[in-house]
């Protein structure tokens, strides 16, 4: 589906919501895309991407940002503490914060780097146990344990599970969001994120219905 469908259909899930198109970040996610795949995006202006590992995004990111301006990278797949530093050279946002040690890990390279991306706590909102993410009954002492470290915690991110109603999990992850005062909300996909706008999602995360069906490596 062309690039400028998707952002149609967010921008009438935005007035279907009462929302500003501004208030949500499309974030077109290029994980195992051929390089003249994630180009064509590049060349229709769209500067917001996602990937899953900090190999792949380092493979492709610092030559695409040798050639176009303003490109905006986030993380969301699971992090190890070995790559975070790598991780924090090349993304503007990782979104899978999901444990003390990578928090730690994190808080003690943004003092020797001088900088940090902006971070999102991600749930475990259906507690499935080969997901990553914090349970949502731990959700809060956490988000206060990462805040403790100075960390610039934005948002909180989740993949419901995909046999559930996702509707059930984004208004979790809202309700936890907001009793934490968290403005961000990571969530939402090629096939749900019309549904995670109207419950607030402020970054969705889109790539088959964008780039078509992925090619692996």
């Amino acid at each position: 589906m062309p690039l400028s469908d998707i952002k149609a259909r967010l921008a009438k899930a935005c007035e279907g919501a009462g929302r500003q198109v501004s208030d949500v970040e499309l974030i077109a996610v290029s994980k195992v895309q051929p390089n003249e795949r994630v180009r064509a995006i590049l060349d229709q202006g769209h500067r917001s991407f996602g990937e899953n590992k900090v190999q792949e995004a380092a493979s492709k990111w610092p030559m695409f940002r040798e050639s176009y301006d303003g490109i905006k990278l986030h993380l969301i797949g699971p992090l190890q503490t070995n790559k975070a530093r790598q991780a924090m050279e090349l993304a503007d946002a990782i979104h899978t914060l999901d444990r003390p040690k990578l928090a730690k890990t994190i808080a003690r390279l943004a003092q020797d780097m001088g900088a940090c991306p902006d971070l999102f706590v991600q749930v475990n909102t259906g507690e499935e146990p080969q997901k990553a993410g914090v349970v949502p009954a731990e959700a809060d002492a956490f988000i206060a344990e990462a805040r403790a470290l100075d960390l610039p915690i934005k948002g909180l991110m989740c993949i419901p599970p995909v046999e559930d109603v996702p509707s059930l999990h984004f208004a979790l992850l809202a309700k936890i969001a907001e009793r934490n005062d968290l403005a961000g909300l990571s969530m939402g996909m090629s096939a749900d994120f019309e549904t995670a706008i109207a419950l607030g999602a402020t970054h969705v995360r889109v790539g088959s219905a964008i780039f078509g069906e992925r090619v692996p490596g």
